[in-house]
């Protein structure tokens, strides 16, 4: 049944009721992440009192679907998915037992048939025992079940995921993980599936994109742009032949040289912002558009960089306060040495004599 205030308040009745003849109650709630914050804040006193104990089950993350003040009252535990050592006994028993099972029947389970079912159940034992049965339906009693059959059965898996929860967000973390650790291997299994899972393909896309900048950045410019073409071919061919450039644009990001120079160097400017505020825009870098802005020496001395040896300026572009800052450290991968070569020529040139 769906359980409102109402029926909590009919439940903590009866367990008043229970506990003036000494005895306890326990209220189970399944899927309790459906109980609104009215609902879960109804419960609280009869917990504090001890007058109900109180069992939920949910297969969301507690700590996003609870109150903060029911949750401080719980214990939690995680139950992962069984694996085989749980599987496969419940298994046998499923075919043995006369009451509860298919043991009237009989049947066999062929060995490579087992070890199918075991693998493809997805840890879950109601997902195996479904299997089970639907094979079961079309085989004669004392008859054989065989791959081929459990094939048939379990041809359209069903893979554990979700659009919003958990599940969701470590299959995208695992993927970025492994394309910033360069393990095109891994990027192209968890790509497959997520998109196997029937996850929105601009789900991926947008985090390459955004990894293209963060983790591989300037040591691959390239990067960026196959990734934003990669997105680009989602939404112009959609699934499922967007899985190629996708596929395509992981394995190369995967490959890619790695560098945070970017990330490191807005950080540190934003630290700088942050500290100093308003600093004001030196005057030679300002445009000078009125002859009141030119009286007060706007623009003067600013060097035009085309007009300069190899474009470089002996002026600097910083406001005082943060004259000698450096944010962006190139890194030693790809093709940032070359840009260090020349960060370090635009260097020396504006410390060199002559500067504005």
């Amino acid at each position: 049944m769906s359980a409102g205030v109402a029926e909590i308040r009919a439940t903590v009745a009866e367990a008043r009721q229970r506990q003036r003849l000494g005895q306890q109650t326990v209220l189970f709630l399944d899927e309790i992440h459906h109980f609104s914050r009215t609902q879960q804040d109804a419960l609280l006193p009869h917990l504090e009192s001890g007058l109900i104990t109180l069992v939920g089950a949910t297969t969301e993350n507690p700590s996003f679907q609870l109150s903060g003040a029911l949750l401080s009252r719980l214990q939690v535990f995680e139950l992962e998915p069984l694996g085989g050592e749980q599987l496969g006994p419940l298994l046998d028993l499923a075919l043995e037992d006369p009451e509860r099972g298919l043991g009237r029947r009989r049947l066999s389970l062929e060995p490579e048939a087992r070890e199918l079912l075991l693998a493809r159940s997805g840890g879950d034992g109601r997902t195996m025992l479904n299997a089970l049965e639907q094979a079961a339906s079309g085989v004669a009693d004392g008859g054989l079940l065989d791959r081929a059959r459990l094939e048939r059965v379990l041809s359209s898996p069903v893979l554990r995921h979700d659009r919003a929860g958990d599940l969701h967000y470590q299959l995208l973390s695992a993927f970025i993980k492994s394309m910033r650790g360069s393990d095109p291997d891994a990027a192209v299994y968890w790509l497959a599936r997520l998109l196997e899972a029937g996850e929105d393909p601009l789900v991926p896309a947008r985090r390459m994109v955004i990894l293209a900048a963060e983790d591989v950045g300037l040591a691959q410019p390239a990067a960026l742009e196959l990734a934003v073409a990669a997105h680009g071919a989602v939404r112009a061919v959609g699934m499922p032949e967007c899985q190629i450039p996708l596929t395509e644009a992981a394995l190369f990001l995967a490959l890619a040289p790695k560098s945070n120079s970017v990330v490191r160097a807005l950080g540190a400017a934003g630290e700088d912002v942050r500290r100093h505020l308003h600093l004001p825009v030196p005057l030679h870098l300002r445009n000078a558009v009125t002859a009141l802005d030119r009286r007060r020496g706007f623009g003067s001395g600013y060097q035009y960089a085309h007009d300069q040896p190899d474009a470089l300026v002996s002026h600097r572009h910083l406001p005082a306060e943060l004259e000698g800052q450096r944010y962006y450290q190139p890194s030693e991968f790809g093709e940032e040495p070359e840009l260090a070569r020349r960060l370090e020529r635009a260097q020396r040139r504006r410390e060199g004599p002559g500067e504005g």
